[in-house]
């Protein structure tokens, strides 16, 4: 008689996002290894309680309070607990039945749950890089003390990752592949015009519309490069970044003695967010596979520090460490949204994340509490610089 397998119990912090939906997919494709306890949403009311009656969690959380009596009518027939506010975000990751949390909510208001899923001892699949540019120090700090592993699963750290398994020799860089966005041939004339509406189309992935904008601008990179150092204990200055137009090398690790180890892949996001779910475990895809006789060349380039400055801001930001990534993320953040709003321009997103670094003072040891009031500050100022 065949012995039933014991499934993975998950919670899914931004089900509604692209990570979310797309480790969904995983979910029900493997449904024999995997079940949902929990699903939360910001104000995707109306996903969440279509997700919610598909997969049968425990419990959701809606982040907006004012969702709250919309999404608990909605499943009232069912027997899924509704919570709402950021509150609840950080209790449900601590739930008894909650083995692995996914971490993929966007930027800032991804650090306080994935602290308190660490203090629980839960396994982090970490696809919110903000957390570690923000708070690398002390994440890597609770990670440690409470024995709990965190899985990367952005795909350049996933390659990464994949690259350094079974090896145990030193590493001596670490290469970030970069696709270079829409906009890597752009001359700076014509980046000065370039609106929201051309940054969202990005040539290779399909993210969520704030990646895709930090995407465009290169500050993605500079975010991983920062993730990077905090997962893998190495300097920045040994991580090199790599624009890749064709997106099929994810990353690569090269060692000691020259080698270099690299991950390649059809640019597809479920695979890595699989690999996080299933660890130590590799099991079967139905992504689509390599076509070698179809790649055509790959090509290298060195990246542009003029025409995109985030990714030099944000080697800045980690070489002077404490409070000053944290500060670079929260302006970001109010700049990105701006560009997308029609608020601020392309190069203008640079300028206004610079201005701030400079006039927010810094703190170099800084507690859970400390970094929401710097990013708290930080987007005051950022604000007053675009208004």
């Amino acid at each position: 008689m065949k012995e039933e397998r014991i499934r993975k119990q998950l919670c899914i912090l931004g089900s509604t996002g692209s990570i979310g939906r797309q480790a969904l997919q995983v979910v029900a494709e493997h449904s024999d290894r995997f079940d949902v306890r929990v699903l939360t949403a910001h104000r995707s009311a109306d996903l969440l309680i279509e997700q919610a009656r598909t997969f049968l969690p425990q419990c959701v959380v809606v982040a907006d309070e004012t969702l709250y009596e919309r999404v608990n009518e909605a499943l009232a027939d069912t027997d899924v607990q509704v919570y709402a506010g950021n509150d609840a975000l950080c209790q449900v990751v601590q739930l008894p039945s909650v083995d692995m949390v996914l971490s993929s909510l966007v930027g800032f208001s991804g650090l306080r749950p994935t602290v308190a899923a660490i203090e629980a001892g839960k396994a982090i699949a970490l696809a919110n890089k903000e957390t570690l540019v923000v708070a690398g120090e002390l994440i890597t700090r609770l990670a440690q003390k409470h024995r709990v592993p965190i899985l990367p699963v952005d795909s350049e750290h996933s390659a990464i990752f994949q690259s350094l398994m079974g090896e145990s020799a030193e590493i001596e860089k670490l290469i970030l592949t970069a696709s270079g966005g829409p906009f890597r041939l752009f001359s700076l004339d014509e980046l000065a015009k370039v609106t929201s509406e051309q940054a969202l189309r990005h040539p290779n992935w399909d993210m969520g519309a704030k990646i895709t904008i930090d995407s465009a601008s290169m500050m993605n990179k500079g975010f991983e490069m920062i993730e990077a150092k905090w997962l893998f204990g190495v300097e920045p200055e040994d991580i090199q970044v790599v624009v890749h137009p064709q997106s099929i090398i994810h990353s690569a690790v090269q060692f000691t003695d020259g080698a270099v180890k690299a991950q390649l892949g059809m640019p597809d996001m479920r695979v890595p967010i699989q690999l996080a779910l299933s660890f130590p475990e590799r099991i079967s895809s139905s992504v689509p596979r390599l076509n070698w006789f179809e790649m055509g060349t790959f090509s290298f380039e060195a990246p542009d520090p003029v025409r995109f400055r985030p990714l030099a801001l944000a080697y800045q930001a980690i070489a002077c460490g404490g409070n000053a990534p944290c500060v670079l993320n929260a302006a970001n953040e109010v700049v990105n949204l701006a560009f997308r709003q029609g608020r601020c321009g392309f190069l203008q997103m640079s300028d206004v994340i610079e201005q701030t670094m400079s006039a927010v003072a810094f703190q170099k040891d800084n507690t859970l509490d400390d970094y929401v009031e710097w990013d708290k500050q930080a987007r005051r100022v950022a604000a007053s610089l675009l208004a």
